[in-house]
């Protein structure tokens, strides 16, 4: 959401049928160059589209993570590396960075790639307003003094450029051609390991490998994406074999799959953080003490059991516990007593809720089930709506909500948890928050180069948030994978980034 399940706005393309086969087919991926075997696998929805500076649905990201580029990108510390650009310096004064680019890259059509095509993605987020806009706020100016060479400047030193510029394939290198013939939506084409070679609607999205990879070729032949978002469905197609990966696992089975030898299963913990956010453009949520009302009534402990069945941590900040940001927050505990006196002293008696899930994502629903059970005792009914991601966004970007529950997904440096969702002009503050000293620290924050300073405006910044229920936080949740013991070369990453560039499936 960063890379991900983003609460910004992302317009559903309209998916391009290729001639397909069925689920169950194999796919003739052509002369590829790999030898390690086509892989099949299945992640739990459909990409709303696959232009990855427009989306923010992760099953977009899933496939997209194997098809673009960006400039520099994070190893499986979420340390920034190189990438596209091969080295940087930068100034004195921070205000200054320069990025070589690598001289052995060509796009999956053949055509070369240079730092017009950086400046270009890059001007094409600023000049659009896309999602990820918020990221180049303090940039003044971005040029190519020669094609293997990119400048960027700044208004003011920025310690999370790196990350800000490769954390996600939201921040990807696109080509003009491929963008201004509308293409992009849904036949992308990038400088990645593997380049989209069909894409059936409402069932998958074949891969295949890019023979003139800059990194190498791939191992595998191809991937094919298969959209199943029942778990139970999924894990039986990994054990009869019909896939050999999925991220679609039940977490009540955990404990039992950690046993079972015809599979692997890949835990890790992740920076990632499920939320409720309540519409601040609507009465009564636009009071302070109605939105720590909620706070209070819900039960969490039952929300983190039924959701996740032990896997996942119960937080009321969005950073985890282990993060040098993590900040110690437990002001809400489950107090009927209390939230009926919030209620009152707003002066609201009770009413319809309007809760939006979805059912691409059912942890929402389950946890939507629990809220409505948690809110009746308070006289509040609360409506369930579970459309499809694709619909949810559009719900949510319409304001067409009370309450939702949604996640943010590979999330690095702390601005990524609070700027975008929190800022009274964040891109993703779909609740409508707005507060002039959270908008202060977020601002001062983004700035610091003294980390221990910034990590103490952030902590600030994200106490106010919690307090005055802008997001009520719920948990982190752990990443959950399965694969065959035929996939080799594959990690489970605490940023969820699904890289298939170095596996290879084995007889």
């Amino acid at each position: 959401m960063n890379r991900v399940i983003t609460a910004c706005a992302a317009a559903i393309a309209t998916a391009l049928v290729l001639a397909g086969c069925s689920a169950g087919q194999s796919v003739d991926l052509g002369d590829t160059g790999g030898s390690g075997g086509a892989l099949n696998a299945a992640i739990g929805g459909e990409p709303d589209q696959l232009d990855p500076q427009k989306t923010s649905s992760y099953f977009s990201f899933e496939v997209l993570e194997n098809v673009f580029d960006t400039l520099v990108e994070p190893d499986e510390n979420l340390e920034m590396q190189p990438a596209l650009a091969e080295r940087w310096e930068t100034s004195d004064d921070q205000l200054t960075w320069t990025f070589h680019l690598r001289d052995d890259v060509v796009f999956q059509d053949g055509s070369e790639f240079s730092s017009a095509d950086v400046v270009y993605s890059y001007r094409r987020i600023i000049d659009e307003k896309l999602a990820n806009a918020w990221k180049f706020s303090t940039i003044s100016d971005i040029s190519a003094p020669d094609d293997s060479t990119v400048v960027i400047t700044l208004t003011q030193p920025t310690p999370n450029l790196l990350s800000n510029l490769g954390g996600f394939k939201g921040m990807a290198i696109v080509q003009k051609a491929n963008v201004e013939s509308g293409d992009i939506a849904t036949a992308p084409i990038g400088t990645g390991p593997f380049s989209v070679s069909e894409y059936t609607q409402g069932d998958h999205i074949t891969l295949k490998a890019n023979p003139d990879y800059w990194g190498g070729a791939p191992k595998l032949d191809g991937v094919t994406f298969r959209f199943i978002s029942e778990p139970a469905t999924a894990l039986a197609a990994l054990k009869s074999g019909e896939i050999q990966w999925t991220d679609v696992v039940p977490t009540q089975q955990v404990d039992q799959l950690e046993g079972d030898s015809s599979l692997t299963l890949g835990q890790e913990p992740s920076s990632d953080y499920w939320y409720l956010a309540l519409n601040e453009a609507r009465e009564p949520w636009s009071d302070v003490r109605v939105r720590q009302a909620i706070a209070y009534a819900i039960d969490r402990s039952a929300i983190l059991k039924a959701v996740s069945y032990g896997t996942a941590r119960e937080n009321q900040l969005a950073i985890p516990e282990g993060s040098f940001w993590y900040t110690p927050y437990d002001t809400y505990s489950t107090d009927l007593a209390k939230a009926e006196k919030l209620l009152a002293d707003a002066g609201f008696s009770g009413g319809t809720l309007d809760m939006l899930a979805t059912s691409d994502y059912p942890e929402t629903v389950t946890a939507a089930q629990i809220i409505a059970a948690n809110l009746e005792p308070l006289g509040i009914e609360v409506n369930i709506r579970q459309p499809d991601f694709s619909t949810w966004l559009d719900e949510q970007n319409n304001g067409n909500f009370d309450m939702l529950m949604m996640g943010w997904l590979g999330n690095i440096d702390p601005d990524d948890f609070y700027y975008a969702q929190h800022h009274t002009d964040g891109s993703s503050n779909a609740q409508h928050y707005s507060n002039p000293e959270v908008d202060a620290l977020l601002d001062s924050a983004r700035v610091e180069v003294d980390k221990d300073k910034r990590k103490d405006l952030y902590a600030q910044a994200a106490t106010i948030i919690a307090d005055e229920g802008s997001y009520i936080y719920l948990y982190n949740p752990a990443v959950i994978q399965a694969w065959s013991p035929s996939l080799t070369g594959y990690e489970t990453r605490a940023d969820r980034a699904i890289r298939f560039r170095d596996a290879a499936l084995n007889d």
